[in-house]
């Protein structure tokens, strides 16, 4: 039963079965079946019971040709069942679904009956009568959120002609209908929600060009009743819901209009291309592109380009085809003064930095508002292959600052990026010894930060000072055994170089400050040290003053 095998002799005799029913319970049976199998979505009990009352072609909706869901798993013979946790209305299997498709004389033109039914629907006299001010309460008129979102996509699979002449009846009054508000609320995010109902309204051809229906397009075009780059309440143009939508068909019919503008602002104040760049639609930006007047460079209102916006979003094809153009600006950055390589390198995007980097003019070292590189954001957030493509430019600073002043070797150091360390100490450039504020370095992070991994590929650095202190005169040993970080203190113990009895400014010894907090471990590693002395004395025990000192002889 899990997967269905030799099921489709018990399928066939059900179906059988329904056939044999005859007159109404067939129809209905049928009908059901049909919405169940070709719905977009699986709807709930309300709205399948609603449309199967709707008579195609009424002015009218007649409530009492509401049937009973009882009466719908009655003729459908137990091939439907009502999804309780959902209250939605389903086929008791999936192999039922591949079994009817699979019967060519049961179904006939599913998606043109499913949209002719939507559109009789919207178009009949109960529903323009309603007002979208506010949208009314849809638990009376269940069947309205369903047929305004998607009257469309059924009649761009299959549109007959009946449903030709539905469509353009409704689209010729649609920005007073319902529907319209109805289905912005479906396909807008919340935010943009308290701009729905307001002027200027969602337009017929904003409509057919967000399903994408050519031939309604053209019809609409034809008549000449709407102006070619309108704004919707949301922003959007008819150019911009095909964008977004990737309707090839209509968006080309409307770059072939007269007028028609492809840098007109669209949703959010976004241009079609840049909602296109940004969505990683590589056959809406190359239609656009081929346009004359379009911009390629035309940012939204955060100054992002569409380049950046592609380059941020890691969409490989649509940076490609905006580099082939000779006057996209590689380096255009955005308000927050972020280049389309530093976007792609903080979301680790390494195929579309290798692309950024191979464009003569693209300066890798331009930093943001807050003073970081894409080196250093690509570090921070640990993208490894990002910075080692980075690194491997001459012309790229690999002592950049990240944050807080602290260079790149520094903080890595301190974040225990083991690989972003081992990349950095391959440049000749990098100074293994830089500091932060607090004049800690490299090592001196690491070992307060018990990173073993680091410590060892510092400690293997030919030119790492292993005993320099920072502005305390805390070393990093003594970082590491006052944290209690053993593995890093029997690293540094094991260099001849390093003093085990270095004092800092409060006169503490790493052996004090080991004992000052406790760490037995760290204690007797240092005791094993034959040169540590744990009588040194500090600045409660200060050494005796020397006898000429005192003025004796």
């Amino acid at each position: 039963m899990k997967d269905g095998a030799g099921l489709g002799g018990a399928y066939g005799v059900t179906l059988e079965r329904v056939k044999v029913q005859g007159g109404e319970k067939t129809k209905l049976a049928v009908a059901t079946l049909t919405w169940v199998c070709h719905s977009e979505r699986p709807l709930k009990v309300d709205e399948l019971c609603h449309a199967l009352a709707v008579e195609i072609g009424a002015t009218d909706f007649d409530s009492e040709n509401i049937p009973l869901i009882n009466t719908l798993l009655d003729c459908c013979q137990g091939l439907i069942t009502v999804d309780k946790e959902a209250s939605t209305v389903r086929l008791i299997h999936f192999t039922v679904q591949e079994y009817l498709y699979a019967q060519p004389d049961l179904f006939s033109k599913p998606h043109s009956i499913l949209a002719e039914t939507c559109l009789t629907y919207l178009n009949s006299r109960q529903i323009k009568d309603l007002s979208s001010k506010p949208l009314p309460d849809c638990r009376s008129i269940p069947f309205l959120e369903y047929s305004s979102r998607y009257w469309g996509t059924h009649a761009n699979r299959e549109l007959s002609d009946h449903a030709r002449t539905l469509a353009l009846e409704l689209l010729n009054q649609y920005e007073e209908h319902v529907s319209a508000v109805s289905l912005l609320k479906q396909v807008l995010p919340p935010i943009l929600h308290g701009d729905i109902g307001t002027s200027p309204l969602f337009s017929g051809l904003h409509c057919a060009s967000f399903f994408g229906i050519v031939e309604l397009v053209t019809a609409l075009i034809d008549a000449r009743c709407f102006k070619i780059n309108q704004q919707d309440c949301a922003g959007g143009t008819p150019l911009t819901w095909a964008a977004v939508n990737r309707h090839e068909g209509v968006l080309e019919l409307l770059l072939e209009q007269e007028g028609t503008d492809p840098n007109h602002p669209g949703l959010k104040d976004m241009a079609p291309l840049v909602l296109a760049a940004f969505l990683g639609y590589e056959e809406v930006v190359k239609l656009l592109l081929e346009q004359e007047n379009i911009d390629p460079n035309r940012p939204e209102k955060s100054d992002i380009t569409p380049l950046a916006c592609a380059a941020f979003m890691g969409h490989e094809g649509v940076v490609k085809l905006l580099l082939e153009r000779e006057d996209v600006d590689p380096n255009r950055p955005d308000k927050d003064e972020m280049t389309p390589l530093a976007g792609a390198a903080l979301n680790g995007h390494q195929t579309v930095v290798k692309l950024l980097l191979e464009q003569e003019n693209v300066d890798p070292n331009l930093p943001d508002k807050d003073e970081m590189t894409p080196l250093a954001r690509a570090a921070f957030m640990g993208h490894e292959g990002v910075v080692e493509l980075l690194l491997k430019r001459e012309d790229v600073d690999p002592n950049c600052l990240v944050e807080d002043g602290q260079t790149l070797p520094v903080w890595a150091a301190a974040a225990g990026h083991e690989d972003v360390v081992k990349l950095l100490l391959k440049r000749e450039d990098v100074d293994p010894n830089c500091s932060n504020k607090s004049d800690l370095t490299p090592l001196g992070c690491a070992a307060l930060r018990g990173h073993e991994g680091v410590v060892k590929l510092l400690l293997e650095h030919e030119n790492v000072d292993p005993d320099r202190p920072d502005m305390e005169d805390i070393t990093p040993l003594a970082w590491a055994a006052f944290m209690g970080h053993e593995g890093v203190v029997k690293l540094l113990l094991e260099r001849e170089d390093v003093d085990p009895n270095h004092l800092d400014k409060n006169y503490q010894t790493p052996f004090r400050l080991a004992t000052i907090a406790g760490h037995e471990g760290v204690i007797k590693l240092l005791l094993e040290r034959k040169s540590v002395s744990p009588n040194r004395p500090d600045k409660n025990n200060p050494p005796p003053e020397p006898a000429a000192a005192k003025g004796h002889d």
